[in-house]
């Protein structure tokens, strides 16, 4: 059977199944199944997990004042110790500002928000949340993942007495994103490898400048200068 117009039109030919009087007559008509194939619009994004963790300890001579003291501060009396990367929101919150650094050629920038939570022998700082800034493609990443940090800073206890106290930071974060469209071509375990040692490095940097910071900034408290002018210059 052909359905047909003009002759400028193609004509298309339907054929149909020379048994079709059986499919008809039959008492037993032949069963038709139809196949239903589920398809999604959109599948859902690759995500990519980074962690990092170190730990940083330093020794510190006491002075008149012990470093347990120190220590046991209210964070309302914490130094900034850097005004050119940390600014004081509240007597417990403080805004960072994390070096640039380049992630496969892109420049990112994060801003922390972090809470400091007083514990008996140091404190605890914990991320409360994280802004990207950097290259527009990194911009466009601040609804697309999560971050946490937890940074323990103490010193021990065990030796009140001693003339030498050992202070500790113990910090890590942990990121999980979405993988950006342009960064999937790209293997997922290079993509968490690399995201990785750039946490790691971030750590490796921060923690002794931050400890160095620390330890001034308690020599200046325990000699009774109560200024407490921030030490740091912004630079790494």
């Amino acid at each position: 059977m052909v359905l047909g117009s003009s002759s400028s039109l193609t004509s298309t030919r339907l054929s149909f199944p020379s048994n079709i009087s059986s499919i008809k007559t039959s008492k037993n008509p032949p069963s038709f199944h139809l196949l239903c194939v589920k398809a999604s619009a959109t599948n859902s994004p690759p995500k990519a997990r980074f962690v990092a963790r170190r730990k940083e300890s330093i020794s510190v001579r006491q002075l008149n004042r012990p470093l347990i003291d120190y220590m046991s501060l209210p964070a309302s009396q914490y130094s900034v110790l850097d005004a050119e990367r940390i600014e004081r929101v509240d007597d417990n919150t403080f805004r960072c500002y994390v070096y640039r650094f380049k992630f496969f050629n892109f420049e990112v920038c994060p801003v922390l928000l972090v809470r400091v939570e007083e514990q008996p022998n140091g404190c605890c700082i914990k991320l409360l949340s994280c802004k990207l800034e950097g290259s527009p493609i990194v911009v466009a990443q601040n609804d697309k993942f999560d971050a946490s940090m937890v940074n323990r800073i103490s010193c021990n206890t065990n030796r009140n007495d001693s003339l030498v106290q050992e202070l500790t930071s113990d910090a890590v974060i942990e990121v999980n994103i979405e993988v950006p469209f342009a960064f999937r071509p790209i293997p997922l375990g290079m993509i968490e490898s690399s995201g990785t040692q750039v946490l790691e490095q971030i750590l490796r940097l921060m923690l002794p400048r931050f400890m160095a910071q620390l330890v001034k900034d308690y020599q200046a408290w325990a000699s009774g200068d109560t200024s407490r002018q921030p030490l740091g210059t912004g630079e790494i």
